[in-house]
């Protein structure tokens, strides 16, 4: 276990990473990625990951390291993960842990499932499902593992299209597989927090986010990724607003239709996350980002690590 961990999730655009720097500098605390998308390279802009100014205010660890042609799998986060942790507490310094990807905090907090690789077109499928109707996914877990559907709710997509895959894709179910969890490699002393903000403050911020990162250059870094030909698959192929902005002409025509999709594309996967949380991170504490500065939160996660209460 590491000395001094605090754990920070999130929706996309919910301010995480402010929070995590008004943190790192109270304690002098080094930052590690848990987000799935951050940790490709060539995708600076269009995953938001910290700029120059906020790389040069506190150490940042699992950001950008990995080539998009690369899959990155939860079991390799949570190695790297464990080393970065480890070294910050030889060092006698804190680390925080942020991110969006949930997975990540529940292979951190309860230990990693040895579900073995599940075949790409099987988790493809699914995945496509995401936007079923209400209901649907529920039912087909029903027919096929009525255990593991007896224990999520209709309304939990993510982890629905996770327990449908993995019946599928291994012929046994997600239960069999979690009873053979290794452990918790952070301990429930960790400071934590999910920042739940309200639904139109969110989605605000990721309309005024995505232009923003029109303005900063996402047109370009789209066309360059998407110049290497890469298979459409891999996970950092899927980065939002990749695929269109990459495409757009030299004159841009259609730029605002791309960007309009890339911010409703946003905010379903903003909402599949809020889901995850509610579902895997319940007993976690929440608070309102739309209503506190990233340095009034950071004051009560700070004490907390520092007396332990």
């Amino acid at each position: 276990m590491a000395e001094q961990v605090v754990l920070i999730a999130g929706p996309t655009a919910s301010g995480k990473s402010a929070l995590a720097l008004a943190l790192a500098e109270r304690l002098g605390a080094m930052i590690v990625n848990a987000d799935s998308m951050q940790v490709y390279a060539d995708l600076d802009i269009l995953t938001a990951r910290p700029g120059a100014e906020d790389l040069a205010r506190a150490e940042h660890r699992l950001y950008g390291h990995v080539d998009p042609a690369r899959r990155y799998s939860v079991a390799q986060w949570l190695e790297e993960v464990g080393a970065m942790l480890d070294e910050a507490a030889e060092r006698h310094q804190p680390a925080i842990v942020v991110g969006g990807t949930g997975l990540y905090f529940t292979a951190l907090t309860q230990g990693l499932s040895s579900v073995p690789p599940i075949p790409p077109q099987i988790r493809e499928k699914w995945r496509a499902k995401a936007e079923a109707p209400a209901g649907w996914l529920h039912a087909n877990l029903a027919e096929r593992d009525p255990a593991m559907a007896q224990r999520l709710k209709p309304g939990d997509t993510q982890r629905l299209i996770r327990a449908l895959e993995v019946i599928e894709g291994t012929g046994k179910s997600l239960l069999h597989w979690q009873q053979t969890a290794g452990p918790a490699r952070v301990g429930p002393e960790a400071p934590r927090l999910v920042l739940a903000p309200p639904r139109p403050w969110l989605h605000a911020r990721i309309a005024e986010r995505f232009d923003a990162m029109i303005a900063a250059g996402a047109v370009e870094e789209a066309r360059q990724l998407c110049a290497r030909q890469l298979d459409p698959a891999l996970p950092a192929m899927k980065a939002i607003g990749l695929r269109e902005l990459g495409a757009l002409p030299a004159d841009l025509a259609g730029l605002d239709h791309a960007c309009e999709r890339a911010k409703t594309e946003t905010r379903r996967f903003a909402k599949r996350q809020e889901t995850f949380f509610r579902g895997q991170l319940g007993d976690w504490p929440r608070a309102d980002p739309s209503s506190s500065s990233p340095e009034q939160l950071a004051a009560p996660l700070a004490e907390q690590l520092v007396t332990g209460n």
